[in-house]
């Protein structure tokens, strides 16, 4: 199928694919709520009218231990948890997902544009907008994070402005929030350079490095996912960016950047 049509019939709930898997399951599944009742003795144990079918779960794998968020949010949880910083905060990135894996062990500060209704321990949110360098603490931490975020900002998927050099301006708000000699855990999706609008932008590894030499984020590691969602770790006391990560398509870099001046 066309990538293009493929992403509208999913922005539209249309999936093809997903649908036509589930009515070929479907016979299974009547085939076993039969056999299920003439097991019970009883035909209340199951009845049409109380079905909640669940069709995919005998064919699917146990977990999914694959892909962008999984790799990352475990990966920079992990550096987290070995450097030990004063203080973290992050910006945008997976409240289930990344957040919630650092909290396991250390408070994290939230900063994100949308608001969070729920209290957790270990959780500390305020609101904040990477378009406005103002509305987030300046200098205010030697450890920051921000994954899967920049990409999206500026398009307006997320309710804030349009701005079509949104990342850069992100990326300088990112840089004014960590202290001299702190780290920034930056990933973004990587591969041929292009806007997808408006779910994200896409990445060349070098434009990201780039960008942040100029604003005095130096590159000490790199790690990241392939096409394939598997995690290449970052390779030690080696800073240059593999040709096999510039090959992607969509794959995801994870930049850890240290604030020199």
């Amino acid at each position: 199928m066309n990538p293009t049509l493929r992403h509208w019939l999913h922005a539209c709930h249309l999936r093809p694919r997903s649908t036509w898997r589930a009515l070929t399951r479907l016979p299974r599944f009547l085939r076993a709520g039969r056999a299920f009742r003439r097991a019970a003795g009883d035909s209340t144990a199951w009845t049409f009218a109380a079905s909640r079918p669940c069709l995919d779960d005998a064919d699917a794998a146990g977990g999914t231990a694959s892909g962008h968020y999984f790799h990352q949010d475990l990966y920079v949880a992990q550096c987290i948890f070995a450097r030990r910083p004063q203080r973290h905060i992050d910006i945008g990135s997976r409240v289930d997902g990344f957040v919630a894996h650092v909290a396991a062990f250390r408070e994290i500060e939230y900063i994100d544009l949308r608001p969070m209704d729920a209290t957790v321990p270990n959780i500390v949110f305020r609101c904040g907008n990477l378009l406005e360098c103002a509305s987030l603490p300046a200098r205010a931490c030697d450890s920051l994070s921000c994954l899967h975020v920049i990409e999206h900002v500026g398009l307006g998927r997320y309710g804030d402005r349009l701005q079509p050099e949104g990342w850069q301006i992100a990326l300088h708000s990112l840089a004014q929030v960590l202290s001299v000699g702190g780290i920034l855990y930056l990933s973004v999706p990587i591969g041929r350079q292009r806007v997808e609008f408006n779910a994200h932008r896409v990445f060349a590894p070098d434009t990201v490095v780039r960008a942040g030499a100029e604003l005095g984020l130096k590159l000490e590691r790199f790690a990241w996912v392939d096409d394939g969602g598997a995690f290449h770790p970052a390779a030690a006391e080696k800073t240059e960016i593999p040709r096999r990560a510039e090959a992607c398509n969509y794959g995801c870099g994870i930049f850890e950047l240290r604030h020199t001046r």
